[in-house]
């Protein structure tokens, strides 16, 4: 078996490091592993293993026939014979699939927010999906729209895992006061639902001193991020912090007190394993499958969209030290027994083998 992951970028993102990972982990128990980035690459290219065939392919537009006929070229001259396309790349998926009928196509939907978009707006996904040999999704709800909606019919649920790498090099100091800090692991974007988050942090910094908001995920400089930075502006939250894409995620966990996930909606947010595995207590809005890593209140909190629910829970975090910990030590178990490497990478095997 000869599988090639396909992504449109590496930059630091859930769908784009789930990629990398499959390309390193899968490369042991399969006869090779290969990995693409069609549009651009980023910091996860450096997590890419030796090993591990890639390939760059600079694709400039959505018709791009000189990247088809690059990638074509690559997988017949190293006969891969799967094709795991991530997320948006499954537009140019089915491009090589009219090149390539022999290859096989499978499309990995990461995600959560397609649910709750209207079948027009996926109309180029549904056409493309007669294309796609199987799909897996990160959650059920995504595995019951793809096969009422889609012309696949081999549908799969299969969970994220998420790997913490501790010999990564200590390059990210966070500032404010050790022992006050809360971590928010998530791109600018609108799903993440920053601007909430804000307004839970400036009513908890009425009652509590000291601690501080530390932002990590990349910078898109757009109207959002703009958003974000005059909403902290005009409320003098002096006490709130960007980092933006970095690669020392464990070592800034470990200088992080109470994680927290404010998403309008997500699919099963790699966020929220990486937390556990740091052994953070967690608050996160009950959105997608975060209730699959916080499966009770012994875990973490779930809590809706509701700034005085949130600001509750976020108070009782951070005036009970020992609340925090055993949180934190329950979720580690949880993730670590039930998102591991090993049970993952069987899993995906298994669906390739099918």
């Amino acid at each position: 078996m000869r599988v090639l992951q396909l992504i449109d970028s590496l930059q630091i993102g859930g769908a784009e490091r789930t990629a990398v990972n499959y390309a390193n982990y899968l490369v042991n128990d399969i006869e090779a592993s290969f990995i693409c980035a069609s549009r651009k690459e980023g910091p996860l290219k450096q997590e890419i293993k030796p090993g591990i065939g890639y390939l760059f392919l600079n694709r400039k537009k959505v018709l791009d026939f000189k990247a088809v006929n690059k990638l074509h070229s690559f997988i017949k001259k190293n006969q891969i014979d799967i094709v795991h396309a991530h997320s948006t790349s499954y537009f140019f998926a089915s491009l090589l699939k009219l090149r390539n009928r022999n290859v096989s196509i499978i499309w990995h939907d990461h995600n959560g927010n397609r649910i709750l978009v209207s079948k027009s707006k996926n109309r180029v996904l549904i056409y493309c999906s007669y294309f796609f040999s199987k799909i897996i999704t990160v959650n059920n709800d995504l595995k019951n729209w793809a096969e009422i909606n889609t012309h696949c019919k081999k549908v799969y649920y299969l969970s994220n895992f998420s790997v913490l790498k501790k010999e990564e090099k200590q390059v990210t100091h966070l500032k404010g006061e050790a022992g006050k800090r809360l971590i928010c692991v998530a791109n600018l974007r609108h799903p993440k639902n920053h601007i909430f988050l804000f307004q839970v942090f400036k009513e908890v910094s009425k009652l509590i001193d000291g601690w501080s908001l530390h932002l990590v995920g990349k910078d898109f400089d757009d109207a959002y991020s703009n958003e974000l930075k005059g909403y902290i502006r005009e409320h003098n939250l002096n006490n709130i912090f960007f980092y933006g894409q970095i690669k020392d995620i464990h070592y800034v966990l470990n200088q992080s007190d109470i994680g927290v996930l404010t998403s309008s909606s997500e699919g099963f947010p790699l966020t929220l394993l990486e937390y556990g595995l740091a052994k953070l207590p967690v608050i996160a809005t009950n959105v997608g499958y975060c209730n699959h890593a916080i499966r009770n209140e012994n875990e973490g909190t779930l809590v809706e969209v509701d700034i005085k629910e949130f600001s509750k829970a976020l108070l009782n975090y951070i005036n009970n030290y020992d609340l925090r910990k055993s949180h934190g030590s329950m979720l580690y178990r949880n993730i670590a027994t039930n998102y591991n490497v090993e049970k993952n990478i069987k899993a995906l095997i298994s669906i390739y083998e099918e």
